[in-house]
């Protein structure tokens, strides 16, 4: 809707309220926690010496736990700079027991995994024969994630994302059996509407239509009569990870993914919410740059496995997988390598990471990258600064108009040991760039939902997909050439020197960006 202002969006109902109620719930718990532990410190000695005691023995769990060292300096700062609110916050978002249940859950499913996606060995053969490097990168997320590479899909890029919508109805109209979408954000809007349209005609016609989105990423878009009038037309809705205004909940790990599939033949996924401003319908913050692929074949295997993966996850008796994972037939113009791949946080693989780590380490002349944030550590900033300092032209796009000004002052703290090593960076002018994009050497290409910052890589559920040697490689580095004359280069700005107030600004909030 042209005309349509981000003072009409305003009007539509969401569950703000809700949500506000539960952070006031929680606020007010964890003010009362925190009161009585200091009230009682004060009249009994040995309270403040278990308090001190158990701040101590966190922080060599802390230690102990396999999960990223900045994520870890960030807690043991916490905890020993406010050790009674650092250990209330650290109960409630960075214990891993308080995901006991759902890691169970999560760990029954995984278990079953391979026997759905098996891989095709001469498809990996050839890779291994054609290109070793290439072939490494899929033997990783084969081996150790658990994601086959596919020889027989086509896929489309999309640098628009209207095109992508448009492409997406057109598929969802010829759905015969199931349709299946998983989306962190949905909009009771005028982008959802058209798509609830067709769903609901699907579903009296007696379709399969299954929704699942993330509570706190649809919160702010729709209200709670929202999954019910979805039931109401016959289309199975579900919320994952409600929130409940209770202390030590699942709270912290949310649904980050963007898929949907249409009959097991054809799959869509990127970094697109079904939310007007990713279609440019609302501005909040200027021309909103996004991008999404259409995947035909039988690579749309592993998309009906990662929906269904959760979809289980949020019930108790698990539904069996079989009867959705029907043969794609081969479209014309099929061909390359096609891996969709998804990330949780309840493992001890960081997939997210490791595939653009994969990329960097495998780059010969270049690597390009989109990233909305760029909240990043040690290990990821020494790929990018290694690649650039030997001779990879290494470009980063970020926003120009920012969503959340802290975790962007944090992104632009990490501009100066970037530039300094020869990586450029740029900053998309005409508004807020949200796409999750690299391309590496005209070779291979990863598109998706991953951020790169701590949440994504490792805190949320996430997916994407990682392809080589298909026409969708070009497609992506051409949306980067046409996407580099839209930014305003910023190397220059933060590769000299910087002041000594600047640089110990960059350090408190580096330490605290894991966090965020």
């Amino acid at each position: 809707m042209p005309g349509k202002t981000e003072e009409s969006r305003q009007t539509i109902k969401n569950s703000v309220g809700r949500a506000v109620l539960v952070a006031i719930s929680v606020l007010l718990q964890v003010f009362w926690i925190v009161l009585l532990v200091m009230r009682l410190n004060q009249y009994y000695a040995y309270i403040s010496l278990a308090t001190s005691v158990l701040s101590f023995l966190v922080v060599l769990h802390i230690c102990g736990n396999k999960i990223n060292a900045a994520y870890k300096l960030s807690w043991i700062v916490l905890i020993q700079f406010m050790p009674i609110l650092g250990l209330c916050l650290f109960l409630m978002f960075g214990k891993e027991s308080s995901n006991a249940v759902m890691r169970r859950r999560f760990g029954r499913i995984d278990q079953q995994m391979p026997r759905y996606l098996p891989q095709d060995e001469a498809t990996a053969a050839r890779l291994d024969a054609e290109n070793p490097g290439l072939g490494n990168q899929a033997h990783y997320l084969r081996n150790t994630a658990g994601f086959p590479v596919y020889g027989d899909t086509r896929v489309t890029f999309y640098g628009d994302t209207n095109e992508a919508l448009e492409a997406q109805k057109a598929e969802l109209r010829k759905a015969e059996h199931f349709i299946f979408m998983e989306y962190h954000a949905i909009e009771d809007s005028t982008a959802w509407r058209g798509l609830e349209e067709i769903l609901a005609e699907k579903a009296a016609a007696g379709v399969d239509v299954r929704v699942f989105y993330d509570d706190m990423g649809s919160i702010g878009f729709i209200s709670k009569p929202f999954a019910r009038r979805l039931q109401a037309q016959g289309i199975q809705c579900r919320v994952f990870n409600p929130l409940v205004p209770v202390l030590n909940v699942f709270m912290n790990n949310r649904d980050h993914r963007k898929i949907t599939v249409v009959d097991g033949q054809v799959g869509f996924t990127g970094g697109y919410n079904l939310a007007d401003e990713y279609f440019n319908l609302t501005h909040p913050y200027g021309q909103w740059k996004d991008s999404g692929l259409r995947l035909e074949g039988s690579a749309v295997r592993s998309l009906t496995v990662i929906f269904l993966e959760m979809w289980n996850a949020t019930q108790k008796v698990q539904e069996d997988p079989t009867p959705f994972l029907v043969p794609a037939a081969v479209p014309q113009g099929a061909g390359g390598y096609v891996i969709p791949y998804a990330d949780s946080p309840l493992d001890t693989i960081a997939t997210g990471e490791d595939v653009y780590l994969n990329i960097l380490k495998n780059a010969k002349r270049y690597v390009y990258i989109t990233t909305p944030y760029l909240i990043i550590d040690d290990e990821m900033q020494r790929e990018l600064t290694l690649a650039a300092r030997r001779g990879v032209d290494v470009r980063i796009i970020t926003p120009g108009i920012p969503d959340k000004k802290t975790v962007f002052r944090v992104t632009r703290s990490y501009y100066a040991d970037l530039a300094t090593a020869g990586v450029r960076i740029f900053e998309y002018t005409p508004g807020f760039v949200h796409a999750k994009q690299f391309v590496a050497d005209d070779e291979v290409a990863t598109c998706g939902t991953i951020n790169m910052d701590y949440r994504s890589l490792y805190l949320h559920f996430e997916n994407g997909c990682w392809f080589s040697s298909c026409d969708a490689v070009a497609q992506v580095r051409r949306d980067f050439e046409e996407l580099f004359p839209l930014c305003t280069e910023v190397t220059g700005q933060y590769a000299g020197k910087r002041e000594r107030y600047v640089r110990g600004l960059n350090c408190i909030l580096r330490l605290f960006g894991p966090l965020m």
